[in-house]
């Protein structure tokens, strides 16, 4: 996307520095006097895949919903690609893929149909959609599905049509949470594969899951959220310096800078019982 000629985006992007596609700053979100998120901030650079990590209930799906611009944060801004989502909503939105863990589909178009839909949408150039959805499709097995109803597909080939869906976009950043839920040992693997392919080829994504083995395979860096505030961040090596547990694989780490302790009593219990 060719950069605009106005001050408002060079004072931006000197704001938010070179190379980060993704800037949250203070960021926080309040459903009645229960704070969800609460002064997030952190950043997602270009290539990059950012892993966030939590709980249930840390504030994880508030965070993302915010970013993908669905929920008003009440405090803090969203930088997306160089823009502030407050201020360019739309373009923000058309820079940004989005998959989320339950996708909502219009169950009475066909799959080819639901792409058509989400390629117009974002003016998706006919001869990109065309090579695109052809290059997914088969990646993925739907191409004998297509043409049917989408109220047929199982919950997998769902998944790996939303995920089609934004992958055919090209955008310069994916916000995707549980990409896995639902696919099969192949699909899995594929999505793991495009994850790497396309963060080498400048896309950034911002990940969210609850499958450690995933994020520490994938990540180049982890943000893990507890009770709606950044509990830590870095690489793994920044991760065990702050658990204090060198040599530690991430879930060792998430269960002690979560606090987890209980865990290990649990284990012992069944173990004796």
């Amino acid at each position: 996307m060719n950069e605009p000629n106005n001050t408002n985006y060079k004072k931006v992007s000197r704001e938010i520095g070179a190379g980060n596609v993704l800037v949250i700053k203070h960021l926080t979100k309040k459903f009645g006097t229960f704070t969800a998120v609460d002064d997030i901030s952190l950043e997602v650079k270009q290539g990059e895949i950012f892993g966030f990590l939590g709980p249930n209930g840390a504030g994880k799906t508030t965070t993302i919903k915010m970013i993908a611009g669905l929920l008003q944060p009440d405090n803090g801004r969203i930088f997306i690609n160089n823009r502030s989502l407050a201020s360019e909503p739309k373009k923000c939105k058309q820079d940004t893929g989005y998959i989320p863990d339950r996708p909502y589909l219009f169950e009475k178009l066909t799959g080819f149909e639901f792409l058509q839909f989400i390629a117009s949408l974002y003016n998706l150039e006919p001869e990109t959609f065309s090579r695109n959805t052809a290059h997914y499709l088969k990646l993925f097995d739907l191409e004998d599905w297509q043409h049917h109803l989408i109220e047929s597909y199982s919950h997998g080939m769902r998944q790996k049509l939303i995920i089609s869906s934004i992958f055919m976009l090209e955008p310069p950043l994916i916000v995707v949470d549980e990409p896995m839920v639902g696919l099969d040992p192949k699909s899995a693997r594929i999505v793991k594969e495009l994850f790497k392919s396309h963060a080498a080829g400048g896309t950034s994504i911002f990940l969210s899951t609850h499958s450690l083995e995933i994020a520490e395979e994938l990540c180049d860096r982890i943000g893990i959220i507890l009770n709606g505030g950044l509990r830590a961040l870095g690489n793994l090596e920044d991760l065990q310096r702050e658990a204090r547990l060198e040599h530690s694989d991430l879930e060792e780490i998430f269960l002690e800078l979560t606090g987890a302790y209980e865990l290990q009593e649990i284990i012992n219990a069944l173990r004796s019982g």
